[in-house]
């Protein structure tokens, strides 16, 4: 018969440790939490006394409705936290408990358990709570914020944490976190911060910023408004690790983030955040990763973990977008064991600055699955990414590359599917025509290479509303001011902004693009500010330049989509990308043309 582990039950009710101890389950309930996540209440008894005061964390919620813990069945409580209520009872979080002996092999309860009290656990006197002493990181304006911080940040912490370095409440795991807690402290390395945004609407101002945190029980989204963005922002650095108390929880909005956890916290006036560097036992991420050559199986719009090599890298564009606002974007093809190749897209300041030389190991946490070309990834604002991470499974990946993976062509997700409209979706000109390409209800995207033959440079610059993020035409007032009737203001300057229309060809077929800015710069290689100086000043030297650029080819990335303008459709080219042809990729993509011919 089992032995369980006697007097168990008597030491967690008083906040002992009993890691690892032999219990049995005797009971089990659904606790009806309103709006919040259901809450499971357990009762496990030593053989000598019983004790009601468990709970589940919300983690492990899968083994109760999956029915893997009912009553009679045998555990082994791995690992847990005593959490202390507001009226100093104390109830035990089961944060890691293994099943060792199912119910329908126990013969019914062992032993004759009896109540060690009834409900929960009141602290006993001789042991009272201690007060929270002053943070060292209190609510004061923004200067005195600052300078409290850094004064205490070089200190060393203990290595040795019963608590936190004020003297106050317990180190506590993010996963016992929840709603009903007053004093918490958790210890946690922040894994990822996003950068200031603001908002403006009938109501006000305002700003915020969050980050993502990690210990090795999980995981938690932080979002810090207004006064908490001045005092925190720029204080918190990504990698290291802190003491974190006196947050906000409520229930999480999945719709904003993908962290794994059914709470999230907003730090508020009486938040501290304080630093630690005794961080070595503090995980640096917590992922689920995803093989490339398992996303053809998940949906449109999932957010999964991968971790690859870069294989290859683009430069960085930038687009306008909608709202007439230019970001910066990167493509790289990321390549794991699977063999297969996925094309990621990075934004904004991450596309900046990433660094692929040396082909690294990319980690990214919350990449959104896309079906744009087939299978693709996106990294958002609410994604952290890792190069070369120092975890098992990167160390695993660089073995595996530099002694066989090299040598792996890899298949491309990306290019796999037909015309979904991804960055290397490669069409001669005349398939867009015989596929028919932009008919559809959305706009189709494809990739050629082509030849410039000609430049159409009348009317090809205009004079553009100097604001940021305008680009509007503006009016000349023939009295020294420019008029933007987008922005209803006058300015004594503009921009020159470029509209190129050009005729481009292959083997096999021509067609009239479209070239906004960049791309019409990146093909005439000079800037619409000189462009329109020389038109005023030298127009011979203006026609040398559009000379120059015919019969140059170029790697085109394109949008068509059929357009109707009075009465009268057609398909209307506009290109998004220009790139120099990049020869060595471009003869390997030709050869593997010329296999998959052969073989048929």
């Amino acid at each position: 018969m089992t032995r369980l582990s006697e007097g168990a039950i008597k030491d967690l009710s008083i906040g002992n440790s009993a890691k690892d101890a032999v219990l049995q389950l005797v009971n089990i309930r659904k606790i009806d939490s309103g709006s919040g996540p259901t809450r499971f209440r357990v009762m496990m008894s030593d053989g000598l006394h019983t004790l009601s005061s468990f709970m589940l964390s919300t983690q492990l919620n899968f083994m109760a409705e999956e029915n893997l813990l009912v009553p009679n069945c045998v555990c082994i409580l791995k690992k847990h936290v005593t959490n202390i209520l507001k009226d100093k009872r104390r109830v035990v979080i089961i944060l890691e408990i293994e099943v060792i002996k199912p119910a329908e092999e126990v013969a019914g309860r062992i032993g004759d358990p009896t109540p060690l009290a009834e409900g929960l656990i009141k602290v006993p006197p001789s042991a009272p709570v201690p007060e929270n002493r002053q943070p060292l990181l209190q609510q004061q304006n923004k200067n005195e914020g600052h300078k409290s911080f850094g004064r205490d940040f070089g200190k060393k912490t203990p290595s040795a944490m019963p608590s936190t370095p004020g003297g106050s409440s317990k180190v506590v795991p993010i996963a016992s976190l929840n709603p009903y807690q007053s004093k918490w402290t958790i210890r946690a390395r922040i894994t990822n911060k996003s950068s200031i945004r603001t908002w403006s609407n009938s109501r006000g101002d305002g700003k915020l910023f969050s980050m993502e945190i990690v210990d090795e029980s999980g995981e938690i989204r932080v979002t810090g408004f207004n006064q908490e963005v001045d005092k925190f922002f720029s204080l918190v650095e990504v990698g290291k690790v802190y003491y974190v108390s006196k947050g906000s929880l409520k229930i999480a909005n999945k719709q904003y983030t993908s962290v794994k956890n059914d709470y999230e916290m907003t730090l508020n006036g009486d938040s501290s955040i304080i630093p630690c560097e005794d961080d070595c036992d503090v995980p640096v991420i917590q992922c689920d990763f995803v093989l490339i050559g398992d996303l053809e199986n998940r949906e449109k719009d999932a957010i999964v973990d991968v971790i690859g090599v870069c294989k290859s890298v683009d430069e960085v564009t930038r687009l306008t977008t909608k709202s007439n606002k230019e970001v910066s974007k990167r493509t790289l093809n990321l390549m794991d064991m699977s063999g297969k190749l996925v094309t990621v897209t990075l934004w904004g300041e991450e596309a900046e600055k990433f660094d692929g030389s040396g082909q690294p190991i990319v980690a990214i946490k919350g990449a959104k699955v896309s079906d744009f070309g087939g299978r693709s990834l996106s990294a958002s604002f609410s994604s952290s990414m890792m190069i070369n991470p120092d975890i098992p499974e990167a160390y695993k990946l660089r073995g595996w590359y530099d002694k066989e993976g090299h040598a792996v062509d890899g298949q491309s997700l990306t290019e796999a599917r037909g015309s979904g409209g991804g960055s290397t979706n490669w069409k001669t000109l005349s398939d867009v025509k015989t596929e028919h390409l932009g008919h559809g209800d959305k706009a189709d995207y494809y990739t050629c290479i082509a030849t410039i033959v000609y430049l159409r440079k009348e009317n090809c610059l205009y004079q553009a509303c100097p604001s940021q993020d305008c680009n509007k035409k503006v009016v000349d007032q023939q009295n020294g001011m420019f008029r933007c009737e987008k922005c209803d203001k006058e300015f004594p300057n503009f921009n020159y902004r470029l509209i190129l229309s050009a005729n481009v060809a292959d083997y096999a077929d021509n067609q009239w693009v479209t070239c906004f800015q960049e791309s019409a710069e990146a093909i005439l290689g000079q800037n619409a500010a000189y462009l329109g100086q020389l038109k005023d000043s030298n127009e011979a030297a203006f026609d040398e330049i559009f000379q120059q650029a015919n019969f140059n080819t170029f790697v085109f990335r394109s949008r068509v989509k059929l357009e109707t303008y009075n009465d009268e459709s057609r398909i209307k080219a506009t290109v998004m990308d220009v790139k120099p042809v990049d020869h060595k990729d471009y003869s390997k993509r030709l050869i593997m043309n010329i296999r998959k011919l052969a073989a048929q």
